[in-house]
């Protein structure tokens, strides 16, 4: 009873924090199951499969909120999800530590770049919403996919910032279909691939699939309800934390060889 539920607790909390700034369930979560005994890609697994339930969660919440636009929704499905599907089946053939070491440091500088433009992602705009917008923005989703399908901790940061950066989405509606699309479709299709290639923990995953859809509803509920300028503030905390860690994991992998 007590392994549940630190597991609930974990999921719940680690959901919420991702619905909220828009990716980043797997700062918490995926450690968590490492440290708790799980190899590290029967973790991966299985925290993809419970990551499912973190984008349905939040997309009953946003689909109150009509706050999804079509074409986006098109263009992340396309583009989005045969990268993931690629990068869901090479993830076991990546070297592990040059991976991490990379992600690391592409997502702390997702969080430094925020912090030096105070006023990204704080006013909606309409940016490249011509066919050349649309091609070059799904040139740049599509290796965002495979980073989702292969390495799952903050790939959805990435698909966040760049809805903002590229096509002048705020942060809150960038987050809504970062959720719905990367943490339903994109992480479905991850956890379909990785579950009939790998091998998942189902003792565990009754109990992770409750703390992500409770947390992904939660967290989505916090990102409508409060302002753009809180949300970055925790995209920046978030980016710059799980950056770190990356590298940090990354070092100890290199001390180990």
């Amino acid at each position: 009873m007590l392994e549940q539920l630190v597991l609930f607790l974990v999921s719940f909390l680690s959901n919420v924090l991702s619905a909220f700034s828009g990716g980043g369930a797997g700062l918490v979560q995926l450690p968590a199951l490492i440290l708790l005994g799980l190899p590290f890609a029967l973790a991966l697994a299985t925290h993809k499969v419970a990551s499912v339930a973190l984008g349905l969660g939040a997309t009953l919440r946003h689909l109150r909120e009509d706050s999804l636009q079509r074409r986006f929704i098109i263009l992340l499905l396309l583009t989005g999800l045969p990268g993931v599907i690629l990068g869901a089946s090479l993830v076991l053939q990546l070297p592990e530590l040059l991976a991490r070491l990379s992600l690391g440091m592409l997502t702390l500088g997702l969080g430094i770049y925020s912090i030096f433009k105070p006023d990204l992602g704080q006013q909606y705009e309409v940016k490249h919403r011509d066919t050349a917008g649309y091609l070059w923005g799904g040139a740049v989703l599509f290796p965002m996919g495979i980073l989702n399908g292969s390495l799952t901790s903050g790939s959805g940061l990435f698909v966040t910032l760049w809805l903002i950066h590229w096509f002048g989405l705020d942060y809150r509606r960038a987050v809504a279909h970062t959720l719905v699309l990367v943490g339903l479709f994109w992480n479905g299709s991850g956890a379909l691939v990785l579950g009939l290639i790998g091998e998942v923990y189902w003792q565990w995953l009754p109990v992770l699939l409750l703390g992500s859809i409770l947390g992904g509803y939660a967290g989505a509920h916090l990102s409508i309800t409060r302002g753009n300028r809180l949300i970055k503030r925790t995209f920046e905390l978030v980016t710059i934390l799980l950056g770190m860690k990356l590298i940090h994991s990354a070092w100890g992998l290199y001390f180990m060889e």
